[in-house]
C-alpha cells in the first residue's frame, strides 16, 4: 500500500429476509414474526432490509420486483413456514411449477401451472453446506429438500433465481422451511421455540454474509 494511503473500507452486502402472512390452512405464519425480528437486530457488516410478503399470486412478484428496485440486495434469503419442516430445512431446488388447484391468501387460484418461461428448475445459490455447519455447531436441528412445495413458497423461491425478473436479481439467493412454532411444550413435536428459531435465522443470515464477503475478499 503506498504511503499515506488509506486501507478501503470493506463493502457492506445488502441483504434482504423475506417472510409471508399467514395463508389458508396458517392462521399464524412464524416467517413473519421471523424476519420483523431479524430486521431489529444491528447488523455491523450489512445493510439488513427484512420484508414480509402476503401469501397472493397477483402480488408477490410485483412487491419482489419493488424490493429489488429499492433495496438491490446482493443476498435474498427468503424463509417459509412447512408444518412438515425438520428444523431448519434447506431447499436446493426451485422447480418452474405451480401445483394448480390450492387457492392463495386472497382466495384466488394460479392461472398457469408454470411460473414463467425458463428452466425446469434453478439451483439455490445460498452456502447451504457452510449454512448446516453452523446451524448444527450451535445444536440446532437442519434438514435437506429438493421439494419446496408447489405453492407460494416455491414460487417466490424461483422467482429470486430466474433471469426472467431482472429488476430482482441478488447474485446468492435461496429458499429455507422453517417448522411451527412451538411454546412451553405445546405445539407439534417438529416445532421451534422462538428462542431458537430466531438463532437458527440469525446463524443462517450470517454464514450467508460470510461467504459473500470471503468470495469478495482481495487476495493478498
Amino acid at each position: 500500500m503506498a504511503a499515506g494511503a488509506q486501507p478501503c473500507e470493506p463493502v457492506r452486502p445488502r441483504v434482504l429476509v423475506t417472510g409471508f402472512g399467514p395463508f389458508p390452512g396458517a392462521p399464524v405464519n412464524p416467517t413473519e414474526w421471523l424476519v420483523e425480528a431479524l430486521g431489529g437486530q444491528p447488523w455491523s457488516d450489512a445493510e439488513l432490509r427484512a420484508a414480509v410478503l402476503a401469501v397472493e399470486y397477483a402480488t408477490v412478484a410485483q412487491n419482489a420486483e419493488k424490493l429489488g428496485e429499492s433495496h438491490s440486495p446482493d443476498i435474498a434469503i427468503h424463509f417459509g413456514l412447512s408444518a412438515m419442516a425438520q428444523g431448519f430445512t434447506l431447499e436446493r431446488i426451485a422447480r418452474n411449477e405451480i401445483r394448480r388447484g390450492r387457492a392463495d391468501s386472497a382466495g384466488e387460484l394460479a392461472a398457469s401451472d408454470r411460473i414463467c418461461d425458463g428452466e425446469a428448475v434453478l439451483p439455490s445459490t445460498l452456502p447451504l453446506a457452510h449454512i448446516e455447519a453452523a446451524l448444527k455447531a450451535h445444536g440446532l436441528p437442519v434438514s435437506w429438500s429438493d421439494d419446496a412445495g408447489g405453492y407460494l413458497c416455491n414460487y417466490l423461491f424461483y422467482l429470486s433465481r430466474s433471469p426472467q425478473w431482472p429488476r430482482f436479481a441478488p447474485a446468492m439467493s435461496g429458499f429455507i422451511h422453517v417448522p411451527p412454532l412451538r411454546s412451553e411444550g405445546e405445539g407439534p413435536a417438529n416445532g421451534l421455540c422462538r428462542r431458537d428459531m430466531l438463532q437458527g435465522a440469525g446463524l443462517i443470515v450470517a454464514a450467508c454474509i460470510e461467504v459473500w464477503l470471503r468470495e469478495r475478499r482481495p487476495q493478498a
